[in-house]
């Protein structure tokens, strides 16, 4: 599966709450940021601790809207990124940019960069 088919179906899944067939997609020593908490978080089970403690807090949803490579070889996705409260008031509205190095045909890490914040009032 080529990296840019296995990041739409990544956040499809995320979007879904399917933890498990995302955590699939992931390597076993996966590096993810911690974007609530800040730090990172590692493997399969920091990955699933960590999005079970934001899911019981908030409602994230993401959309990929464009994909690119990077001189690293990296994928690089702009996404939009909708947080709700779970009574499913906005609390944030931004563009924000996802930065994927692959190996094995999995995501390896993932580092979260640039945000351009949208008050969800003025719209």
């Amino acid at each position: 599966m080529a990296a840019h088919e296995l990041l739409r179906a990544a956040y499809k899944l995320f979007n879904a709450r399917d933890l498990d067939s995302v955590l699939r997609l992931m390597h076993a020593d996966v590096d993810w940021p911690n974007g609530m908490e800040g730090g990172r978080v590692h493997g399969h089970a920091g990955v699933r601790d960590y999005w079970t403690r934001q899911w019981a807090m908030m409602d994230p949803h993401v959309e990929p809207v464009g994909f690119a490579t990077n001189e690293a070889g990296d994928t690089v996705v702009s996404v939009h990124q909708v947080v709700r409260d779970l009574d499913g008031k906005v609390l944030i509205d931004q563009m924000v940019t996802h930065v994927y190095h692959m190996e094995d045909g999995l995501i390896r890490r993932m580092e979260i960069r640039g945000l351009e914040i949208r008050d969800a009032e003025e719209e």
